[in-house]
């Protein structure tokens, strides 16, 4: 999946009392020097928007807003979902975003080699950025399926705008999910709870709110695994040799 940042441009009348602190806050202001909300999202090939963080200054930079976003709170409290993989014979437990370089390099961020030397190195920054522009087609999907997200906001307020959001995002979804299988992709999504017994959704209920979120120790110990860098050099060098073995080379 491929994490992404965009704006949202607020362009507010300046007659409006209620909304002057929007031009006077230098704040909201953006590379667009114009007021701007900020929309983090993670998307998949079939530009499916599985995680969105929207309403934070459009003054903040990629690495602000990551701090303040929720993306990793459920690994980091252990509530996620359980992933496992095998990469090159060592077996993973956290998915990681494809990102793009201004992002720290954390296990589960990977980021595309700045200066490639090698073959294979080349062959992975290649293939990764190719990848990473799902997120962005993702983007100009919504934008395009609703004028609202892509026009100023002109004298919506903040509230307004969250929820504004939410329901284009959830509008989206519902379009790509509909949509799906047309194009070849065969995407699993999580099972629907249309087609789930009474029985099976109490006991989801039941489950989701038995979860432990564990000791600050083990929060704190999660936090460490998924900020570390030496995990996520690691990882990308795995990538790296798999992605080259599938090409049919050797090492």
């Amino acid at each position: 999946m491929s994490a992404y940042q965009n704006t949202i441009n607020l362009n507010v009348d300046s007659d409006v009392e209620e909304y002057e602190h929007f031009l006077n806050n230098p704040d909201y202001t953006g590379r667009k020097h114009e007021p701007t909300l900020i929309l983090e999202a993670v998307s998949s090939q079939d530009l499916r928007l599985w995680h969105s963080y929207f309403g934070l200054h459009g003054s903040l930079n990629d690495i602000n807003v990551l701090d303040q976003s929720d993306v990793f709170q459920e690994i980091t409290e252990g509530t996620a979902s359980v992933v496992h993989y095998n990469i090159g014979g060592k077996t993973y437990d956290m998915g990681y975003y494809l990102a793009d370089g201004i992002y720290p390099s954390y296990a589960t961020l990977i980021k595309t080699i700045s200066n490639p030397v090698l073959a294979k190195e080349k062959l992975f920054a290649q293939k990764q950025e190719a990848t990473r522009k799902d997120v962005e087609r993702a983007f100009g999907a919504l934008q395009a399926r609703f004028n609202i997200v892509k026009l100023p906001a002109k004298s919506w307020g903040i509230t307004d705008l969250n929820m504004i959001m939410k329901a284009c995002i959830i509008l989206h979804n519902m379009i790509v999910e509909d949509e799906r299988g047309i194009d070849g992709l065969d995407m699993v999504y999580e099972q629907s709870l249309a087609e789930m017994s009474l029985s099976d959704r109490a006991s989801r209920r039941a489950t989701s709110k038995d979860v432990t979120r564990g000791s600050f120790s083990e929060f704190v110990t999660r936090y460490g695994e998924v900020t570390s860098r030496i995990n996520h050099a690691k990882l990308v060098k795995s990538l790296v040799n798999n992605l080259w073995s599938m090409a049919g080379n050797n090492e």
